[in-house]
């Protein structure tokens, strides 16, 4: 165990980030300590070589007004009071013969036996460095003086390394501390800005574990990582939904079926007896095949659910007059409206054309109208009526039976779904479902407008082809209630 936590934290991608940062830092603090450092350097040497030069502007002055005496004179003058302590001074004649000499303490091996002969015109100067094994530099300033000698004057870097030792060492003693605070510091901005995706993980391990109402926790910070993080409790929020869908689903399957199974095992029952005649043992077939028949109906539906909303259901879309439609299944369904008392009037135009599939189309308004009459008691009316409308074409059921419950209205397309209602009603509820999914297939929308006692309202919204007619009169869109 003590060994995996170092290479646990190795490998993951905070220590990584750090390590980049430090690298970053590391890089930058070298940079500019380089930077740091020439200029620094640069610096030292211009002011020693303005020292040196200064030295020798005075020799030269001295020599212009007083002539070789007055040079020589004030050579022994700063000799004797030591003003000369860690200058070269070097004064030649004009072949190259050394008359003055000053050597700074510990350059007397390094200094070359020969001098170099070339040398400036009178008024001009060059510069010279030697070199000693300690790295320490001897810059020297060569003169011509006004009578042919050689005026040669330097200075050692001694001084300079001392400064640039001190300079070292003090960046050294920030810049190991800064180091240090640089890792810790880059470790805790990169744990701060990988909180979310540890959240985000944290949340996965329990929802692994079955707690599937876990929720990232949101920081507000408005960044990429927040948009992440909230779209992950919106996709955990979906899936939640789907799967306490599927649960409720099956548990209405495993009701639904219950009975129709029941039901089975009775009339087989029935009609193993000993004692069952030819007419009950007929009778319990032609209940067998009702509740199989029954059986059959709810997993087909079911199917053809699941095939229109997963989009894999094949539907024969053209070009089609849906009124002729409607009328025919208004005139299939008249006789159970006249039977339970129900009036259905219906308001269309003469053409309204709309790019659907006929036989799903009969299927979606034969649900919507079965189930108007279904809930509307006697001496009622369902009004039906069909209008374009934009880009889209709107069939709307109206009934004035009983209304949905503000609770029941938004689970009402839910497969398996019934309210408290409709339970006494012989049904499935799945025509609901199926009316949805089979609109959505048809990239069209559904929606429902209803109050417990003021019946309910259904509006189909499909969309139409931009070169296809709608109708070819605009003012006959709502032409006058039509009763059958």
């Amino acid at each position: 165990m003590f060994l995996r936590a170092p290479r646990r934290i190795w490998k993951t991608l905070g220590f990584r980030l750090t390590l980049w940062y430090l690298a970053i830092f590391i890089l930058s603090s070298a940079l500019l300590f380089n930077l740091a450092y020439f200029l620094f350097y640069s610096t030292l040497r211009e002011r020693d070589r303005e020292i040196i030069r200064e030295k020798a502007r005075e020799y030269v002055t001295a020599e212009k007004t007083g002539g070789s005496e007055a040079l020589t004179r004030e050579f022994r003058l700063e000799e004797a009071s030591g003003q000369l302590a860690g200058f070269f001074v070097r004064v030649a004649d004009s072949k190259n013969q050394t008359v003055l000499l000053a050597i700074p303490h510990g350059w007397k091996k390094a200094l070359p036996n020969e001098w170099p002969t070339s040398a400036p015109s009178y008024g001009e100067h060059t510069w010279t460095s030697l070199q000693r094994k300690e790295d320490i530099i001897l810059d020297i300033v060569t003169y011509r003086l006004s009578g042919g000698q050689l005026l040669q004057v330097g200075k050692d870097s001694h001084e300079r390394k001392v400064l640039l030792y001190r300079f070292l060492t003090i960046f050294a003693r920030i810049g190991v501390p800064l180091l240090v605070l640089g890792f810790f510091g880059g470790y805790l901005l990169a744990s701060r800005a990988l909180r979310p995706v540890r959240d985000l993980i944290q949340t996965v391990h329990s929802v692994q574990s079955g707690q599937i109402q876990a929720r990232v926790p949101l920081p507000q910070s408005g960044d990429e990582l927040d948009e992440l993080a909230q779209l992950f409790n919106e996709m955990l929020g979906k899936i939640e939904k789907l799967v306490s869908g599927m649960r409720e689903a099956l548990d209405n399957v495993a009701h639904d079926l219950r009975t129709p199974a029941t039901r089975l095992r009775g009339s087989v029952e029935a009609a193993l007896q000993p004692e069952c005649n030819p007419s009950a043992l007929q009778e319990a077939l032609m209940d067998c095949a009702e509740e199989s028949e029954r059986i059959v109906t709810m997993l087909n539906t079911l199917l053809d659910i699941s095939e229109a909303e997963t989009g894999v259901m094949k539907l024969h879309l053209e070009k089609l007059n849906i009124v002729p439609l409607i009328n025919e299944v208004v005139e299939l369904y008249q006789y159970v409206g006249e039977e339970k008392g129900v009036e259905i009037d219906t308001a269309l135009p003469e053409e309204l054309y709309a790019r659907v599939d006929s036989d799903r189309m009969r299927q979606i308004i034969a649900n919507l109208l079965d189930n108007a009459i279904k809930y509307t008691a006697s001496r009622g009316r369902v009004a039906i009526e069909a209008y374009p409308k934009g880009d889209e074409v709107t069939v709307a059921i109206k009934d004035t039976g009983a209304g949905i419950s503000q609770d029941d209205l938004p689970k009402i397309f839910d497969r398996l779904y019934r309210g408290d209602k409709s339970r006494s009603q012989r049904g499935l509820g799945l025509g609901l479902s199926l009316v949805r999914a089979v609109v959505s297939a048809h990239k069209g929308r559904i929606e429902v407008d209803s109050s417990p006692g003021q019946g309910s309202l259904f509006r189909l919204f499909l969309p139409v082809n931009p070169d296809l007619q709608l109708t070819p009169k605009e003012g006959a869109a709502h032409p006058p209630h039509k009763k059958h």
